[in-house]
């Protein structure tokens, strides 16, 4: 990162982890607390998407392509008025996180940081069993488990353990990011200082 990259860095949070993990009450509450745009990732799928979601059949590559393309060129858009902005998205394999990381090649100020939602199938399942009115089904957490590459080793990913209370997840996802704000507000500082 170049000194006058330093100056303006802008940052797209990306929540993930399978079907019940938190997602959208994690990036509610960090949109809120930190007073940025929300996406709710959701809402980008297609209707043939959702169609076959709703009917129980998990979503391959070709499907999510397209899905994962808007969602990155939305961040993007809404880093037009917002130094940050929080995306839900379940990004379970990392060729999937990496077509959101690509927001950086073309846009050098942009980092892109995902906050994994980690947590087990037996949470996971009851939690998607009371949920009303959601197109994603019981069944369809096995397969995301299926699907899901940890992000263990991945540099720009924060681990939040979800087992926990939901009020103790939220505060550690939202201390996580202030670190890492304060991590490059630092850097920002450290620049002007040396030049």
């Amino acid at each position: 990162m170049t000194t006058s990259q330093r100056d303006h860095v802008e940052h797209i949070w990306i929540v993930g982890g399978p079907a019940g993990s938190g997602k959208s009450t994690v990036a509610q509450y960090l949109a809120e607390q930190l007073s940025i745009p929300y996406i709710e990732g959701d809402d980008f799928h297609s209707k043939a998407n959702k169609d076959k979601m709703g009917a129980g059949i998990p979503l391959d590559d070709q499907d999510r392509w397209d899905w994962l393309i808007a969602l990155r060129n939305e961040a993007l858009k809404q880093l037009h008025s917002s130094n940050s902005v929080v995306v839900t998205c379940s990004a379970l394999k990392r060729k999937y996180r990496d077509v959101i990381r690509i927001a950086n090649y073309d846009h050098p100020s942009v980092q892109v940081h995902f906050i994994y939602l980690k947590v087990d199938e037996a949470t996971l399942q009851s939690r998607v069993a009371a949920r009303v009115g959601h197109y994603m089904k019981e069944n369809m957490v096995h397969s995301q488990l299926d699907e899901l590459e940890e992000p263990d080793n991945e540099s720009d990913v924060l681990i939040v353990d979800v087992t926990r209370d939901k009020e103790s997840v939220k505060a550690t996802a939202l201390s996580l990011v202030k670190t890492k704000l304060k991590e490059y507000d630092e850097l920002i500082n450290q620049a002007h200082e040396s030049s």
